[in-house]
């Protein structure tokens, strides 16, 4: 009798779990859950394209106020609302570096991001348990209301968003038109890479810096470029260039966008051997050094071809001088078979052939006095650098990789490494900021900068 039991028991329980799969098979309505402030909402994940976090929006004047700006999401410029403030629901002092959670939605094929408090998560439901609003359930205007629905010992109010997207007046649709349709550009006065930051320049039209402020971010989105005092000149000019190319039709829309709009950005012979010339002409930059040890910085060294062409150079600038290059990346695997670079027959024979030696399987490589100088290491300068003072910084188009606070961090560091006499080479179209009072020469487009 008690094992008789135990099998009904056991049958009942079995029974009852396989009704509830059945049950949670049958969901045919799934919800996007989050909440403002503490109160659980819902939208009906079919228009939920993704979710995100985002900040610092680009002001749109003469909007709604709960029109926040617009973002570039991957090159697409979209509308940003803060619901909160479209239901008259009281919000915290927004601070400009707090990234803000978002609903990213897709209406009538116009995509919109959504401000609130949290997201919570995906919850499915039977659209029969659905209950339309009653009039004194929420605090916000029952229109916006399709139902409300309890699921685990939670109610969500469940919102329509056509009707809130479509009941928006025609200031608001404007501005969406306003950044779904290619707009006529005005000429912006650009100033070239020769003007002074003290000159004054002609103002700028809001079309043109909310262009640039659009590509700053793709720009950082794709290819984790950071726009700022370091390189805004450079992008300034780039933009008068890009936008003689491509008539209005300037936003970087994917990451080939982005790296055609770079391609110009890049210091001569970047990841490529020197020719001569540039040789030469980095030589010429390089001060008079009596030092028993020249030591070289590289951070960014890449594939290599930069730090051992430093070795050279400064092998014939200093004969009598030990040289001590610090080569590094975050590229583990660059940085690691680039002990192992073999020399191309046609740059064997060049400048570098008093360097460069013959293996017996008839490739070239350097001497080992040459290798003996690099140490190649895997690290990023954002990190602690427990480096000696150095006599050189050679950091070509590195700086503009990291974000604007790692900038200031990373020419701080430069400050403090720097002997009296060293001196930095940066990319040749980067800048050192005003603010570091760096004492700046040039030979042609090739900077140096030392410490006043």
């Amino acid at each position: 009798m008690e094992t008789s039991n135990i099998v009904q028991v056991a049958e009942e329980l079995l029974r009852e779990t396989e009704e509830k799969k059945e049950a949670i098979s049958a969901f045919d309505f799934k919800m996007v859950t989050f909440s403002l402030c503490d109160k659980d909402y819902a939208i009906d994940i079919m228009h939920v394209k993704e979710i995100a976090k985002a900040g610092r929006f680009t002001y749109v004047p003469n909007t709604l106020p709960f029109v926040l700006g617009v973002y570039n999401l991957r090159g697409e410029i979209i509308p940003i609302l803060d619901l909160r403030i479209f239901f008259n629901i009281d919000v915290p002092e927004r601070d400009e570096n707090k990234l803000e959670n978002l609903l990213i939605l897709n209406i009538d094929d116009q995509k919109f991001g959504l401000v609130v408090d949290k997201i919570d998560k995906v919850v499915g439901v039977h659209k029969s348990s659905i209950q339309p609003p009653h009039p004194l359930f929420a605090d916000i205007n029952i229109k916006y209301i399709s139902g409300v629905v309890e699921s685990n010992n939670r109610l969500y109010v469940l919102l329509d968003v056509i009707r809130i997207f479509a009941l928006r007046d025609e200031a608001e649709k404007q501005t969406q038109k306003q950044f779904a349709e290619p707009q006529p550009h005005i000429q912006a006065n650009i100033p070239q890479p020769s003007a002074k930051p003290t000159e004054v320049l002609p103002k700028k039209d809001d079309t043109s810096e909310l262009d640039l402020k659009f590509i700053a971010e793709t720009l950082a989105e794709f290819k984790n470029f950071h726009v700022s005092e370091v390189n805004n000149v450079w992008l300034k000019h780039r933009y008068t260039e890009w936008k003689k190319e491509k008539g209005d039709d300037v936003q970087l829309k994917n990451e080939a966008d982005a790296s055609e709009f770079l391609k110009t950005f890049w210091s001569k012979h970047s990841e490529k051997w020197w020719s001569k010339e540039y040789a030469q002409a980095i030589t010429n930059m390089l001060p008079e050094n009596s030092a028993k040890q020249i030591v070289v910085w590289n951070p960014g060294c890449g594939q290599g071809f930069e730090a051992y062409s430093l070795a050279c150079i400064l092998k014939q600038k200093y004969p009598t001088a030990k040289v001590r290059i610090y080569a590094h990346d975050i590229d583990l695997l660059a940085v690691s078979n680039a002990t192992m670079i073999n020399v191309p027959n046609d740059v064997a024979s060049d400048w570098y052939a008093p360097f460069v030696t013959q293996k017996a399987n008839g490739e070239y490589t350097f001497k080992q006095d040459i290798k003996d100088c690099i140490m190649f290491e895997y690290h990023d300068c954002k990190n602690s650098n427990t480096l000696p003072m150095v006599d050189l910084i050679f950091a070509r188009d590195t700086l503009s990789f990291l974000d604007e606070a790692s900038q200031k961090n990373v020419i701080s560091d430069f400050m403090e490494k720097m002997k009296g006499n060293a001196i930095a080479i940066i990319g040749e179209n980067e800048a050192m900021p005003l603010s570091f009072n760096f004492r700046e020469q040039n030979q042609g487009t090739l900077y140096a900068y030392s410490k006043d």
